[in-house]
């Protein structure tokens, strides 16, 4: 009597691949609107921290809002911010270098003070960088009320969220 091989065929080898094929085919498109989901979610939480940051710098250093995003943060230098140096009007250190950055989970952050010398008033929008990282286009001012847009970038005439 012969020996015999044992081992899978060919066609079985197919059909298991055939399967696993189909399982990421239904995986992979909802693990990227996880994703934009994630970044949505990330942005929204950044645009609030920098409206809390905001309200902390006004009532601080009682000369308007900041000038730029990096002033909230550690102004460039992250030695601005570890003791014993103290926080400032160009370093106020409320908010992580990354963000101050501008650039952060797929959203960029465009931050443009007004107002005259004492910056009475701002804008920030947040964009996604390209169209996998989000849909969503969100926008605040000084009124502290978060705005999103789906098509284009959000504005004061955009409904909050």
């Amino acid at each position: 009597m012969g020996s015999k091989q044992k081992g899978f065929s060919l066609i079985e080898l197919l059909i298991v691949v055939l399967i696993v094929l189909v399982i990421a085919a239904v995986a992979i498109p909802n693990l990227l609107r996880s994703r934009m989901s994630a970044n949505e979610a990330s942005a929204v939480a950044s645009v609030r921290t920098i409206i809390t940051a905001e309200i902390v710098f006004s009532t601080t250093y009682t000369v308007g809002f900041s000038g730029d995003l990096p002033s909230l943060g550690d102004g460039g230098a992250t030695t601005n911010c570890i003791p014993p140096a103290i926080p400032s009007a160009n370093s106020a250190c409320l908010i992580d270098p990354i963000l101050a950055g501008g650039n952060k989970s797929g959203y960029l952050f465009t931050y443009a003070p007004s107002g005259g010398a004492a910056n009475t008033t701002y804008t920030l929008n947040a964009d996604p960088i390209a169209a996998g990282f989000g849909q969503r286009h969100f926008y605040t001012d000084a009124t502290d009320v978060v705005r999103a847009n789906m098509s284009a970038p959000a504005s004061g005439n955009d409904p909050a969220i």
